[in-house]
């Protein structure tokens, strides 16, 4: 069988009770990596260090579904609210989700669109460094509804 050191290079060509007897003698692993090989070819290598190898790549490759979250707001909200519902929408933005920003009106707060306008304006602002406006404001009865992607 072909033997390959611990550091990648080669031995050489050597019986398999040499080739146990050495791996032995570092306290590591004799692992056959290609079978079908003319003659077979084998490592010497700490297994259980590289199956652990393996594994850590195979979780590099998840990949992040990305989420619609949502911030409601309303035309009276204070000032502190809001910034802390901002503040929300940012740790959203940073796992990258997207954001929904949503000012919602009821009863006799129709007549102040133009307040809500003004917070909606607001919040896309503070957002505009780390998020980009996916759809601008619309309203929709009587909600006007922003979407924010992360950049």
């Amino acid at each position: 069988m072909r033997l390959v050191s611990p550091d990648g290079e080669q031995i050489g060509i050597t019986p398999l009770a040499e080739a146990l007897e050495k791996a032995r003698d570092l306290e590591l692993d004799l692992v056959e990596v290609a079978e079908n090989a003319n003659p077979p070819v084998c490592r010497i290598m700490d297994y259980g260090k590289f199956k652990y190898q393996q594994k850590k790549k195979l979780h590099k490759t998840h990949v992040h579904q990305t989420k619609l979250k949502e911030i409601r707001l309303r035309p009276k909200t204070g000032e502190h609210d809001i910034e802390f519902k901002i503040n929300k929408a940012r740790t959203f933005l940073g796992h990258k989700d997207k954001v929904t920003v949503s000012v919602i009106f009821r009863g006799r707060e129709m007549a102040h669109i133009d307040e809500g306008q003004r917070i909606m304006r607001h919040v896309i602002e503070q957002l505009e460094e780390i998020g980009k406006v996916e759809s601008p404001p619309q309203q929709t009865g009587r909600r006007l509804i922003c979407t924010i992607a992360p950049k």
